[in-house]
């Protein structure tokens, strides 16, 4: 097992963003049980991300640490330690799968950001306008390598198959999410298509390896994966709306950047199926343009309200949350699994 050097790291542990756990605050409320129920687990996992960023080349730490230090609820390691102590956690396995979750995420956001010209990221200026893209991308490739190289010391072949596979199946997202961009024809099936790929796998994957690690029934592997897979989804769909409709705090980014960047989700795919002949020839001109305006931003929000859009993508958040929390019946009653529900509950629930 990877083991952690406290004493060589206690400088680099203090750029680490400590969860506090006694803070309350109305967005975070939802959440705050799963923060407090994880808390010790978490410290052990924010204390290997340190030594795995560890690198004789500086801007592999520079990098990897900016981001990760930029905090974030950190949700998807949270999901893997709540699954393994649901399931009666043998060992400190989930402590090193929670850490390439968070690994396997962390690259995904900066390889994102260079696909998506994006400028900002957990509220803060993006990796890519600091360093570049080249150094953005490479980075998170060795980032991700650091992810198997942990995944690996698990000793589970199986954890490892379901983290690697959901790693291509992110890829997949990410390409298929390419050829949609200002594609205003992308269907709805299509779009959950998708998120599923880029977003559910990930989190299907986190929650399922704390059965697999845990040798539990493979009934109970199935409801984590379907838990975190419906989870996922409302997550996302929640950020589509919040896309539009949030704040900077919530959202960790600029309001307006998928609109912005010629993405189409839901919230437009819902529009363009209700809107008249000059609104559908307001969205195919917009999503063609090279940069869009404020105003164009505008409108597009008065479309979206006049058909009650960013409502009807936060009811498919909420279905699909309660998809995820009906997968969880199969669990006895726990404080962590009224922990889960309460951040189930939480996805769909951020911009209040």
């Amino acid at each position: 097992m990877i083991k952690v050097n406290k004493m060589q790291n206690t400088s680099i542990n203090n750029m680490i963003t400590p969860i506090d756990t006694k803070k309350k605050s109305s967005h975070n409320d939802g959440i705050n049980s799963l923060i407090e129920l994880t808390a010790a687990d978490m410290e052990k996992v924010n204390d290997l991300i340190i030594n795995q960023t560890i690198s004789k080349t500086d801007i592999i730490p520079k990098i990897s640490r900016y981001l990760i230090t930029a905090g974030g609820k950190r949700l998807r390691p949270m999901l893997t330690i709540a699954s393994s102590l649901l399931c009666g956690r043998k060992n400190d396995n989930h402590i090193l799968l929670a850490t390439s979750v968070e690994f396997m995420h962390t690259a995904t956001l900066l390889h994102d950001d260079v696909v998506d010209d994006s400028s900002m990221r957990r509220g803060k200026i993006s990796a890519r306008m600091l360093w570049g893209n080249e150094a953005s991308v490479l980075v998170g490739d060795y980032i991700l390598g650091q992810a198997f190289k942990i995944m690996v010391q698990s000793e589970s072949l199986k954890a490892l198959g379901i983290l690697s596979n959901a790693a291509a199946i992110i890829a997949q997202g990410e390409v298929m999410q390419l050829s949609s961009v200002k594609n205003i024809s992308t269907s709805e099936n299509d779009y959950i298509n998708i998120i599923e790929s880029k977003t559910a796998a990930l989190f299907a994957a986190a929650t399922e390896v704390g059965g697999i690690i845990n040798d539990r029934p493979e009934k109970e592997c199935v409801a984590l994966r379907s838990f975190g897979h419906n989870l996922g989804l409302a997550f996302q769909l929640t950020d589509d709306a919040l896309d539009y409709n949030g704040n900077v705090d919530t959202l960790g980014k600029e309001i307006g950047d998928d609109f912005n960047e010629g993405k189409i989700t839901l919230p437009i795919i819902l529009s363009y199926k209700k809107s008249n002949s000059d609104e559908n020839k307001f969205w195919n001109n917009v999503m063609l343009k090279e940069k869009r305006t404020n105003d164009d931003f505008t409108q597009a929000m008065l479309i979206l309200e006049k058909h009650n859009c960013i409502n009807e993508t936060m009811k498919r958040a909420k279905y699909y949350a309660n998809l995820a929390i009906k997968a969880l019946e199969i669990f006895p009653e726990s404080e962590i699994k009224k922990s889960l529900i309460e951040s189930t509950i939480f996805s769909y629930n951020r911009n209040h």
